[in-house]
């Protein structure tokens, strides 16, 4: 058998392979037991896919359950646009995944400690982090990024994620997440220090009523 003909003995048995996935899905949207070959199919990839990604044993089998059960209530959705199914699966895991990760940052304290916004110095008065009533303002400003924006702080300070897993998280590269973070302290400084001038101002007009 030369390579030409074993390349084709190859593609053939993908495409055939392909075209009896296809048909399982298919039977699988109108007798949901059939779903169960392509949970036998795929569940061990997807929970390898999510424990990479969560490192937690309980949440990653809960997260895999997930997937399959949103799976197979979407599964009337889906539709063969030239990718595999299993593509399909990891997009519903790769979501899950990333809100879980927004989840669990929510839940922790913000390391502010961490948090170097460009310009400040830890020993000026007006430092943002140094004052517990300054955290709310801090968070206040955090919640008025965009939603790309926030998710790096809270997954950067919150999970203490690496820019290479916060890029994966985001769909984004190593080089972009780093220019995105320091633009991101640059906007956020920037509405901190307007917030503290119209807090001086808001003082200052007090301070006249009462002259």
């Amino acid at each position: 058998m030369t390579a030409e003909t074993r390349l084709l003995s190859v593609e053939q048995q993908a495409d055939n392979s392909r075209r009896a996935e296809a048909a399982l899905v298919e039977q699988a949207k109108a007798d949901p037991e059939a779903f169960g070959q392509l949970y036998e199919r795929y569940v061990d990839k997807i929970y390898a896919y999510v424990f990479h990604r969560v490192n937690n044993q309980q949440e990653a089998e809960d997260l895999t359950a997930r997937t399959f059960f949103r799976a197979l209530s979407k599964l009337h959705t889906y539709e063969d646009r030239g990718l595999p199914f299993s593509a399909w699966l990891y997009r519903i895991a790769h979501n899950l995944v990333v809100n879980w990760h927004r989840d669990q940052s929510r839940r922790r304290f913000l390391s502010f400690d961490d948090l170097r916004l460009p310009g400040r110095k830890r020993n000026e008065p007006e430092t943002v982090v140094e004052e517990l009533e300054e955290h709310d303002e801090l968070w206040q400003a955090i919640d008025r990024l965009p939603d790309d924006r926030r998710n790096l702080l809270l997954y950067k300070f919150g999970n203490h994620l690496s820019n290479i897993e916060i890029g994966d998280l985001l769909g984004k590269s190593e080089g972009a997440i780093k220019s995105l973070y320091f633009r991101t302290l640059a906007a956020l400084r920037k509405d901190l220090q307007s917030m503290e001038q119209r807090a001086a101002v808001e003082i200052e007009e007090s301070h006249e009523d009462n002259d």
